[in-house]
């Protein structure tokens, strides 16, 4: 346990934080799982929406640097070819 106050600041700053990221992670997990729900369904306009919204999530998140930028750009970059495969 932090002895000294500056290291029990931060400690109770580092909680903070990690309760935050990991909110955040959830959000950024649970975007991508809406649209892999909604490609599996099939229903293209529904999947480009849910794309959309994602898409908006995932670099709102790898702004923050929760995830690393090429994470967020390969999620995308799946996520965007599996709602073109349904027309396929």
């Amino acid at each position: 346990m932090a002895n000294s106050a500056q290291a029990r600041k931060r400690a109770r700053q580092a909680e903070t934080r990690r309760a935050r990221n990991v909110s955040l992670r959830s959000e950024f997990r649970t975007a991508i799982k809406s649209v892999r729900k909604a490609v599996q369904s099939g229903d293209k306009a529904q999947a480009q929406e849910a794309f959309a919204k994602a898409q908006k999530v995932i670099d709102r998140i790898a702004d923050k640097g929760i995830v690393h930028k090429n994470k967020a750009a390969r999620d995308k970059s799946r996520l965007s070819a599996a709602v073109k495969a349904i027309a396929a």
